[in-house]
């Protein structure tokens, strides 16, 4: 299986970038897992065509066959030890490419969410889309971590 974290934009802040480097470089130590950036659409548009603009991206990358999974305030909450058997699941069932997208500033356009097979959202809490790559490649480390029995995750 493959893994790819679609986002839109690049990340402003060195330090952020360095935590999101490290942790992919560490998960790749277990499956094949890059980062996608879509560069960022003009913000002077309205939000409705921003959204459409972002699906038109996205939609150039999503393949048919890819396994997506929204990165969404409404989705499904995971424990650390949930989402590593989320990830699990998808390994055992064959899946071949699973792909997370964060979306941009105002969510995604409806075709999007139409493809998307699950939704998923790290917390109740609103993160910066800047904050939400360091989060979510910091529990992909733990799930990998957690699924090989390592020490880094503890109970």
């Amino acid at each position: 299986m493959k893994i790819s974290l679609v986002v839109i934009g690049k990340t402003d802040n060195k330090n952020t970038s360095a935590i999101v480097e490290d942790y992919l470089a560490r998960i790749n130590r277990y499956i094949d897992c890059r980062m996608v950036v879509i560069p960022d659409v003009k913000r002077t548009m309205s939000a409705e065509l921003q959204k459409q603009a972002e699906a038109t991206a996205l939609l150039k990358l999503i393949k048919p066959d890819d396994y997506l999974v929204l990165l969404d305030e409404n989705g499904t909450q995971f424990s650390s030890r949930e989402f590593s058997a989320y990830l699990n699941k998808r390994m055992v069932s064959g899946c071949k490419n699973l792909v997370f997208v964060v979306g941009g500033p105002y969510g995604f356009a409806d075709q999007i969410s139409a493809l998307a097979r699950d939704k998923i959202s790290l917390s109740a809490m609103t993160f910066s889309h800047q904050m939400v790559r360091a989060i979510f490649t910091e529990q992909l480390y733990r799930a990998f971590s957690i699924l090989n029995n390592e020490p880094y995750h503890h109970d």
